[in-house]
């Protein structure tokens, strides 16, 4: 009963009750990268540029933050 309890508090601290995931929070910054390269690059499809940025992310051992916007654009478009 008490561990029952103490899970229900812990879901309480979000008003919503909806976990929201971490990678959630920059979802806004990719969606606006993926526009604008397509913007940029109209001759390439979503699935052509999404790779080319999760190749970005390789290369920069495995994640995009701690980059520019404007730079992962640029180093995607050299990819593309």
């Amino acid at each position: 009963e008490n561990s029952l309890q103490k899970t229900s508090t812990c879901s309480s601290g979000n008003p919503s009750g909806v976990f929201v995931s971490p990678y959630a929070l920059n979802l806004s910054s990719f969606t606006k990268l993926i526009k604008r390269l397509q913007e940029r690059h109209p001759e390439f499809g979503r699935d052509k540029i999404v790779e080319a940025v999760q190749e970005v992310r390789k290369t920069n051992k495995g994640v995009l933050s701690g980059l520019a916007i404007s730079s992962i654009e640029e180093k995607t478009s050299a990819i593309l």
